[in-house]
This record gives C-alpha cells, sequence and structure tokens, in this order.
C-alpha cells in the first residue's frame, strides 16, 4: 500500500500561517489556531513537519533543472526559468530566482516553527520528539544547502523570524552556512533510524542514510574528497545505515512497482489522487499523451552515451554508425531517451514505434520534429520516470528519488580518483557495477584499465554520472562545481540529425546559450529582496 503520511499540504499550511505571537497572559482565540493553542498533539506536529516535507523540492525543478544544462532544452516557454538561465538572458527580476528564494525560507521557516515549538506538545513520546526534530533540521540543513549552491553567501536562518526581523537580515558568508549545514547533519545521523526500523507505514522518512547522504553531496561540491570518501564508505562497506545496494533493472528503478527499493535513499513523496504531479504532460511523446514538448535532452547528452564495448562514439575502434546512431549503445540511453524508432512500451506490455524524423510516420506523424511545432525541438522525448499507471493529463503519483544509491557509488568513484587512489577493487566496486547492472558485458566497457591516468579517468567517471543521473536534476550542480559551465553552456545546443541545411553537419541548432563565468556561477539575489531589504548585497556582475 503506498505510503500516506504525505498527503495535500496546502490546506494544512493555511493553519501554520496563522500561528501568530500571542503575550504570555494573553487568553487564545477559541476560533483560530495560535502558538498558544496550537501545539496540543503529535498530529498537529506531524501536520507542520508534513509541510516542511512537502516544501523541500518540487517535479517541475526536479526536471526543469537538466533545462538549465546541457542536458536538455526548455523550448516552450520559460518553465521554472529554465530557458532563460540556459540561455544567460535573465536578471534579477526572474521569476525562478525569487520562487526559489521564497519557497526555500518558506520551508526553513516550517522547521523553526516546529523546532521551537514541538516541546510544548505534552503527549509525545520523547524518542518520536527527537526523531521529529531531526527530521526537521535535515530538511533545514538541505534547504540552506539548495539556497546556498545558487546563491552563495545567503542569510541563515536557524530560528523563526518575526516578519520585522526577516526584514533586516544580512547575507551570512558560505563557508558559515556550509558548517551550520554539516554540523546539523553529523548531530543527526545519530538520532535519525535506519531504513530498516521504519514500519511500511512510515517509509518515505528521513533517514540517517538519509542525512550521510547529504553530507557526502555537501562534501562533495566543495571538493573534500577524504569527507566524501568517509561518509559514502558508512554506506557501502556496512548496513548499519541501511542496507543499500544497486536495484538489479535501470529501468525498473524508475517505475512505480518498485518504489522503495534498495537504491532509494530519500524520494519526494507523491501519492495518486492525493499529490501528484503532471510534468510529462510537457514531456513525452505527443502519441503517447502529452500536449506538446516543453523539456526535450540534446544531441549532447545522447553523444554521450558510450558503445556497447566500452568506447565513446567518437573514439577510434567504437563501430559508432551515424546512420544507425541508437544502435549498440549504453542501454541506459534507451530507459532515459526516447529516439527516432524507439520501441515505445505501453501499460500491459505492447508496444510501438515513435517516429520522430520528419516525413517517417506511416500514418500519424504527431511525434515528427517540425520547427515551430508542438514537437520535440532536439528530435528526442524523455522516457525515464514516465509512469505507464498515470491518470488523466499523465498525471502520476510515481516518487521522485532525490538521493539513491548509485549517486554514492558515483562520489565515491570521483573522490577515490580525485585522491589518487582509483585502482581495479573501487572500480569494481563503482563504475563496473553501475555498467554491469545497466547491461554491459563486454569485457573492455567493464575492466578496469590500468594505463589511464587521473585525467583520463576523471573524465570517464563525470561522463559516467550524466548518463547514469540523467533527467534527474543533478547535471547543473556537476558542470558548476566541475567549472566546466563555461565550456558546455557556451554556443549552440543541438538536437537530432534532421536538418541537412545545419552548418553543423545536419544536426538540429536548438538553442544558442551564453555562460559568463565572471557572473553566471551565482545566481543574483532577487530583485524584490533588495528592495524589501536593503541590507542583502548583490554578487558579483549584478
Amino acid at each position: 500500500m503506498r505510503n500516506k503520511y504525505i498527503h495535500i499540504f496546502s490546506r494544512f499550511f493555511g493553519l501554520i500561517i496563522l500561528l501568530v505571537s500571542c503575550e504570555e497572559l494573553e487568553l487564545a482565540p477559541e476560533n483560530q489556531f495560535t502558538d498558544l493553542n496550537y501545539w496540543t498533539s503529535s498530529s498537529k506536529a506531524q501536520t507542520v513537519l508534513n509541510t516542511a516535507y512537502s516544501q523541500m523540492h518540487n517535479s517541475t525543478y526536479f526536471f526543469y533543472n537538466e533545462g538549465i544544462s546541457d542536458n536538455a532544452y526548455n523550448g516552450r516557454g520559460d518553465t521554472a526559468g529554465a530557458a532563460s538561465l540556459a540561455a544567460g538572458i535573465y536578471d534579477p527580476s526572474l521569476t525562478r530566482l525569487q520562487e526559489e528564494w521564497d519557497d526555500r525560507y518558506a520551508g526553513i521557516k516550517s522547521c523553526n516553527l516546529l523546532l521551537e515549538n514541538i516541546d510544548r506538545v505534552e503527549d509525545m513520546d520523547d524518542a518520536k520528539r527527537n526523531r521529529m526534530k531531526a527530521e526537521a533540521r535535515f530538511i533545514r540543513a538541505f534547504q540552506h544547502f539548495q539556497l546556498m549552491t545558487w546563491f552563495g553567501d545567503i542569510p541563515l536562518v536557524s530560528v523563526d523570524l518575526s516578519l520585522e526581523e526577516a526584514q533586516t537580515l544580512r547575507r551570512t558568508p558560505r563557508a558559515e552556512v556550509l558548517k551550520f549545514v554539516l554540523d546539523e547533519l553529523e548531530e543527526i545521523v545519530a538520532i535519525l533510524p535506519t531504513k530498516a526500523e521504519y514500519s511500511v507505514q512510515e517509509r518515505g522518512k528521513i533517514t540517517n542514510g538519509a542525512a550521510i547522504a547529504l553530507k557526502a553531496r555537501a562534501h562533495l561540491f566543495e571538493g573534500h574528497w577524504q569527507e566524501v570518501v568517509s561518509a559514502c564508505e558508512s554506506l557501502i562497506n556496512t548496513d548499519a545505515n541501511g542496507a543499500y545496494a544497486l536495484y538489479p533493472s535501470y529501468e525498473g528503478l524508475f517505475l512505480p512497482e518498485n518504489e522503495y527499493n534498495s537504491e532509494d535513499i530519500l524520494s519526494l513523496q507523491y501519492v495518486p489522487e492525493f499529490r501528484m504531479w503532471g510534468d510529462f504532460f510537457d514531456m513525452a511523446p505527443l502519441s503517447a499523451g502529452a500536449r506538446l514538448n516543453a523539456l526535450a535532452p540534446t544531441q549532447e547528452l545522447v553523444d554521450s552515451y558510450i558503445m556497447l564495448n566500452g568506447k565513446a562514439i567518437n573514439e577510434t575502434g567504437s563501430t559508432y554508425n551515424e546512420v544507425e546512431p541508437y544502435f549498440n549503445r549504453d542501454p541506459r540511453l534507451t530507459s532515459t531517451i526516447v529516439y527516432h524508432g524507439y520501441d515505445w512500451k505501453e501499460a500491459g506490455g505492447s508496444s510501438r514505434t515513435i517516429y520522430i524524423e520528419p516525413g517517417s510516420s506511416p500514418d500519424n506523424p504527431v511525434d515528427e520534429y517540425a520547427p515551430g511545432s508542438s514537437s520535440t525541438p532536439t528530435g528526442y522525448y524523455t522516457r525515464k520516470y514516465f509512469d505507464p499507471t498515470h491518470r488523466t493529463a499523465l498525471a502520476s503519483g510515481l516518487n521522485l528519488i532525490l538521493f539513491r544509491y548509485a549517486d554514492i557509488l558515483l562520489m565515491y568513484a570521483e573522490a577515490k580518483n580525485e585522491l589518487g587512489e582509483m585502482d581495479a577493487t573501487i572500480w569494481d566496486k563503482t563504475i563496473k557495477a553501475l555498467r554491469q547492472r545497466a547491461g554491459f558485458t563486454d569485457a573492455p566497457a567493464l575492466n578496469f584499465n590500468g594505463s589511464l591516468n587521473q585525467v583520463s579517468l576523471r573524465q570517464i567517471i563525470r561522463n559516467e554520472r550524466r548518463v547514469e543521473l540523467a533527467m534527474e536534476g543533478l547535471r547543473i550542480f556537476d558542470i558548476r562545481r566541475w567549472h566546466i559551465a563555461e565550456d558546455v553552456l557556451n554556443g549552440w545546443a543541438h538536437g537530432a540529425k534532421f536538418a541537412p541545411a545545419s552548418p553543423d553537419g545536419g544536426y538540429i541548432r536548438a538553442n544558442f546559450r551564453t555562460f559568463d563565468p565572471n557572473k553566471h556561477y551565482l545566481w543574483p539575489i532577487p530583485r524584490d529582496e533588495r528592495l524589501i531589504n536593503s541590507n542583502l548585497s548583490q554578487n558579483p556582475g549584478w
């Protein structure tokens, strides 16, 4: 049975904003919630915590963050600011910047409300109270981490603020925010249960494994390689913090019947009928029920999938053939991206061919690439996370994984290589294991090549990370922390070879992009925030 502990939160959030301050001797109004009469039961405290969970992230950011990177193109509208951010044509007034700021500070406020008031609940087991506090502290740390990743220096908010106090805040140095995040995670790891200690009804709640995963990611973004290794090894080399493992099927990992599998460390929780997402309505092939295509994978992402023999498509001996570009490729390509001639699986086991090349469809050309139409602007659609059990308008209750065990293995491999410690043993635990799960069988693709130097291994590991985690919203953070955004986000983003007149060998010129390393590595502080609070300084170049 699906986890029901997070449902629709909008009605509950209305209760939270009514928790107004009252003097200690005032009588609490009987017709509304206040901080004097709200904190009377564990169920009410859980409602506030559920709200904080719901504010952690959303499906639109999850998918459209790919459109900010070189993995995908937001070709219809400017969803979550992806088109503007990718093209480098934004300024501090961009709506996405304000929404990111507002959403994450709203989540922080929910956490602080709970942390400062949960001790008022008298009829609550201490173990449960401490666990709920630890969950809130994780979410608060996660929100601060996301904010500092985008904006750099941000106000650190560890207590519930009044409106007046919030309007006078100054930005806290990023290093202090990072220390706060890491200190919080270090303390709550010992408090949070493992996933095995939660009941089936509580699946999806934050575990100590999730805290370790976030700690590893925070250190990864800073290049703290030894700390990344230590965090990852506490999940790889022991079951004490949760028995995590790669799920046997890469394709099956993202299907609703396999939720809460061995690889899932923490997911955004959705429940059919109660809380759903519908982004595939603008991502899937039109013949699969989509209304148009607003987020399409790029040719650059497609080209990153290696051949079954382990060679890149432009490498000598790869056997890559432009006439049959999707033949003998990394099987994860087919599990992630819909290309011309794709064998589309329907619910119930049937399948049909998706025709994308112009003029190729024998009957219904709805999916074919056509400039200015509602179809894909790159010649590709997305398959990963398509829910065959979807409701009307492709609405889905499928959970979206924020942290999974494959990411732990990739972080571990990257850190070990940066420390100069990559060897056959580490390779077999990480890259080989991921490729075996994907379906590779050729020895050159699976076995460690001891003749490769650190630089060559770095490129292999980075590419492995790209294809393994493609369309999961993480690529933009990787190219920023590797400081290669100016290399991959300047110039044209391409599509399939459907444009004979194109100056780029027939590959579609989908979108021209600009990335200025002097300013674009940090988002500007939102314009309206600085109008409200003159104490907030601005990032360089803005």
